[in-house]
């Protein structure tokens, strides 16, 4: 058995898991500020923010007096501002501009309204405490029924290309694929698809390869995106012609998944399988590593508290968020000590990558405040994300608004919403607009729009994004659906993205 799965049936437990344990969260935290603070002092945000300053409120002993010095020196940054004032800086090839040292690598994220993709950096430091609380997470799998032959398995972990893209003095690429190119020594052993297949940049190549050379692996744990493990698992189930995946990998017990609800799959993703299996959730964003679920049976995640990441907790409420998903200036803002459970809460983090006071754009709530254990409730803007294509409310009037000049017409309302479509998903548009429409042509040059203006997007229209429906609706349903609501005048807008609930009340009322 190798080492590494050793210590895993033994239950080992590293230094950072036991201190958590053992230390208050209020604490870990103020430690793990004026670490990042001491780390940064010398950076141009450290000196142009004072970070000297806030150290020194470190030595009182009155209570938080560390926490409002940094809160009134330090301003709240989106990705725009945090981009535009230092990141672009990191990009062009300077060092110490909001973390020690020149960035080598940048994450690329989910777009923005102003540009296709987001440049998350990814410095040494952050890319090390990603690995650390990914072997934390490793260890913890001694707390879930597991048989002897599971702990010599292999990993399979279907990410973005290890063969990133060359910019001059930097590179960029998926994160996963990012950490994947920079995988410790001891993970060589358990780690596929292996460097080669890793590099390829093409996904359909790369699920080919995968496909031929599954028979081969004996693999006890899948990580990826819900979409492509289905589709992946699919191509191998077809390929070799069995009932279900079990059949190839027998030993397959634990399915590590994230950044999207897995439920919508679950139903069809239980049908290529042969027996039960364990899910993990992770809270694994761009910005860091933040949460990963530590127990079986139990759909919280516990947040990591000592590993290169401050957070703080704004209410998430109109007296605090405003119409653009953007907090406000006079929001208060939250350590962990001061949180309550079965409260949404906006996330803020201060990294070891750089980012300071970030809105990272997730929703969490508590529900355990003694075990630091959360659940994703949402985005601070609306996000349609069946399957990672991330899109938002920016991109979607960006995309309107471009059909509407190609095509000469008016589109005053739109709404849309994730629908499940044969075995995984589309989408389905309402535009308001009187003026005549082939609905088919808007809808194929509307998904041409959204591919250029959102790069997961692109990919998913590719894999589990099987379809765009589109239906013209006359601009006064808009209005007389509000006013069935109750909900007409200038301060209710329709809303972009339906839920659930609300797509059921706008087709009933639609097919009146």
């Amino acid at each position: 058995m190798p080492i590494l799965g050793s210590l895993i049936q033994k239950g080992i437990k590293i230094r950072e898991s036991l201190e958590q344990h053992y230390t208050s969260p209020f604490e870990l935290q103020k430690l793990e500020l004026k670490k990042l603070l001491i780390q940064a002092a010398h950076t141009d945000f450290g000196e142009h923010y004072r970070f000297k300053d806030i150290l020194n409120q470190f030595r009182t002993l009155e209570g938080k007096r560390f926490f409002e010095e940094f809160k009134k020196n330090v301003p709240v940054h989106n990705y725009n501002k945090m981009y535009e004032h230092w990141w672009r800086r990191s990009r062009e090839g300077e060092s110490d501009i909001s973390w020690p040292g020149r960035v080598k690598y940048f994450a690329l994220s989910s777009g923005t309204s102003d540009a296709s993709s987001k440049y998350i950096p990814v410095t040494t430091h952050i890319s090390k405490a990603i690995q650390k609380t990914s072997l934390r997470q490793i260890l913890t799998l001694s707390r879930y029924d597991l048989p002897p032959r599971f702990f010599g398995t292999g990993i399979l972990m279907l990410g973005g290309s290890t063969h990133l893209h060359k910019r001059g003095h930097y590179f960029d690429g998926d994160l996963s694929g990012i950490q994947a190119a920079n995988l410790p020594f001891w993970f060589q052993h358990f780690y596929k698809p292996g460097r080669q297949i890793a590099k390829n940049r093409v996904w359909d190549e790369k699920l080919e390869d995968i496909t031929r050379n599954a028979i081969n692996w004996n693999i006890g744990i899948i990580v990826g995106v819900p979409a492509w493990i289905q589709i992946l698992m699919e191509k191998i189930i077809d390929h070799y012609q069995v009932k279900n995946i079990h059949d190839i990998w027998p030993n397959l017990q634990i399915y590590v998944h994230g950044g999207v609800s897995f439920d919508p799959y679950r139903k069809s993703f239980e049908k290529l399988l042969g027996k039960s299996i364990f899910y993990i959730e992770t809270y694994l964003a761009s910005e860091g590593f933040i949460a990963f679920q530590s127990t079986p049976n139990n759909p919280s995640m516990k947040m990591v508290l000592n590993n290169g990441l401050f957070y703080e907790f704004v209410p998430f409420n109109e007296a605090n968020i405003d119409e653009n998903g953007d907090i406000r200036p006079e929001a208060p803002t939250l350590m962990i000590d001061e949180v309550e459970e079965n409260t949404d809460y906006a996330l803020l983090l201060s990294s070891c990558a750089g980012a300071w006071r970030y809105m990272i754009g997730d929703v969490i709530k508590f529900t355990s405040v003694n075990d630091c254990e959360i659940i994703i409730t949402g985005r601070t803007k609306h996000f349609l994300s069946l399957c990672g294509e991330h899109l938002s409310v920016e991109n979607m009037t960006r995309a309107i608004k471009m059909v509407a000049e190609t095509f000469n017409i008016e589109i005053k309302e739109f709404t849309v919403a994730g629908i499940p479509h044969q075995t995984l998903f589309a989408h389905y548009w309402w535009v308001g607009t009187d003026d005549p429409v082939d609905a088919q042509i808007l809808s194929v040059r509307l998904d041409e729009y959204l591919c250029q203006l959102n790069d997961d997007y692109k990919v998913e229209r590719s894999a589990a994004l099987k379809e765009v429906f589109v239906e013209a609706v006359p601009l006064q349903r808009f209005y007389d659906y509000m006013e069935s609501m109750g909900k007409i005048g200038g301060q209710n807008k329709f809303p972009r993205v339906l839920n659930e609930s609300q797509l059921k009340k706008w087709q009933v009322f639609l097919n009146k």
